[in-house]
């Protein structure tokens, strides 16, 4: 199952999302059924390691943040089963870019965790630690219900 986790410039929210989504694929020893990946609806990043503030608040919970920064491309919407947006507005910008044969399902990324009272996982970039510290909560949590539910489609 191929999974792209997607923010705005692919530096804080969604390479968090593919750390820690990676991190709970390994620990259920299911690392040989998923390819995972995260980019951003803008390019402007692209190249770059993750935000330094985020890689450092992930490495305090064991997280490694090694993806380097992306722009979606149209090809993302045919090689992907499931593109997973950080916000609504990211949502939006990718059911706009995607082509008419897109067969990857978009979906915000907290919608698929039940025991959240929000859609959105908030960018972190202009705030301090606690917006980083909240961004590594909600995907720790998000990401175990995620894989739950992907599972089952399996």
């Amino acid at each position: 199952m191929k999974v792209l986790f997607v923010c705005l410039g692919n530096i804080c929210r969604s390479p968090t999302a593919e750390a820690v989504f990676r991190d709970r694929v390994e620990k259920a020893g299911l690392d040989k059924l998923f390819e995972l990946d995260s980019a951003g609806t803008i390019a402007v990043h692209a190249g770059e390691a993750a935000d330094a503030r985020m890689r450092q608040h992930a490495s305090k919970r064991g997280y490694q943040l090694d993806s380097i920064s992306r722009g979606v491309v149209a090809e993302d919407f045919r090689n992907f089963d499931h593109i997973f947006a950080m916000d609504q507005q990211n949502l939006r910008d990718l059911q706009s870019m995607a082509p008419a044969d897109a067969t990857a399902s978009l979906s915000l990324f907290l919608e698929h965790d039940p025991s959240t009272d929000t859609l959105e996982v908030p960018d972190p970039y202009y705030g301090g630690g606690a917006g980083f510290e909240r961004v590594l909560d909600l995907v720790e949590e998000a990401s175990e219900a995620l894989l739950t539910k992907l599972r089952s489609e399996r």
